[in-house]
């Protein structure tokens, strides 16, 4: 099969097609006719060398699909054939075929299209164990979301929203505001122009927000604990402007704040089973209700992953990018 690869470390030129073989399905897989493949940051940090597959697997990109089982490895029901399935996977979704774990994969739900699906593994998995696990956002506290108009940030709203929580959200851009508060964003505050701290401050009257979902590292990890309430959680999720960041201890023990952040790919497979049971009894009930989904921005032919990567890093992009055969 030709397959989507990096042939070394560098920008969206070095992304080419080559030839793979067609993977095997192991024990607890299935195989992928692949219908369509989400784009994601991480597979840009693959592209560059900063982050690179675990022993073992593929170089092929993309780290979620929407695919058909063409093939049960052993220890799968046959009766899976031909079913359609969204999947989270450790690589190989720039491909025509995918290796999929039937423990990190959903059936697609009728309502979604096959460009929906692979739009949302990623995002399912990390917004969930970021935000609902290690921020324990509950019913009736607030939570700020930076990064509003990203494929985590349009989906953490959504998801905050029909948990019943009060969702305040940041973006430069203020043609997105009235699409981001028709999904759930209670109140969107615009960086550039608006010190976000204290608008918070204000919304909320004083009292904070009860958790931070952040994207952009460095000084706004400060101005972030300067937003929050009592008993707060802050959780990072990347670093844009840096991962080195001045903490005062004293404002966390006073304040019973605490600092939480994870990434996805490392999870072990124990782990992100554990987690698709939780998404599958939480989420998916509002998935298949159309209260939760992906924001689609736009869709690349497979041969065009450069051009969605080149997309992906102009900040232009609002939701999500997804590759079709």
């Amino acid at each position: 099969m030709n397959a989507i690869i990096a042939r070394e470390p560098g920008d969206a030129s070095v992304l080419i097609m080559a030839e793979r073989p067609v993977p095997e399905p192991g024990a607890g897989e299935v195989l992928l006719r692949v219908l369509a493949a989400g784009v994601n940051r991480p597979d840009i940090m693959q592209r560059q060398g900063i982050a690179k597959p675990a022993a073992g697997v593929t170089d092929v990109l993309g780290l979620e699909v929407c695919g058909e089982v063409v093939k049960c490895g052993p220890g799968v029901d046959r009766q899976l054939l031909g079913r359609r399935l969204m999947s989270l996977v450790p690589g190989g979704g720039y491909a025509p075929w995918c290796v999929a774990a039937v423990d990190h994969s959903f059936d697609v739900p009728a309502n979604l299209s096959d460009t929906e699906a692979a739009a949302l593994p990623e995002g399912l998995f990390t917004v969930w164990h970021n935000l609902f696990e290690l921020g324990r956002l509950a019913m009736g506290e607030t939570v700020l979301i930076h990064g509003a108009g990203g494929g985590i940030g349009t989906l953490a709203t959504r998801m905050a929203h029909a948990a019943g929580a009060t969702v305040i959200v940041t973006d430069a851009n203020e043609s997105r505001f009235p699409a981001l508060q028709a999904s759930g964003a209670e109140l969107a505050i615009c960086w550039p122009t608006t010190d976000f701290t204290q608008a918070c401050l204000d919304h909320t009257e004083g009292r904070g927000v009860d958790v931070v979902l952040d994207v952009v590292g460095g000084d706004y990890v400060r101005r972030n604990l300067q937003a929050m309430a009592f008993g707060g959680r802050h959780v990072s999720l990347s670093f844009m402007q840096g991962s080195a960041v001045n903490v005062e201890l004293l404002t966390l023990m006073q304040r019973q704040i605490s600092l939480h952040s994870s990434t996805m790919r490392p999870q072990s497979h124990f782990e992100k089973t554990r987690m698709a049971k939780s998404i599958a009894r939480h989420v998916l009930p509002l998935v298949k209700s159309g209260r939760v989904g992906p924001r689609i921005h736009a869709t690349f032919p497979l041969a065009d992953a450069k051009a969605s990567h080149e997309m992906l890093e102009s900040g232009s992009v609002f939701g999500k990018l997804v590759l079709v055969p």
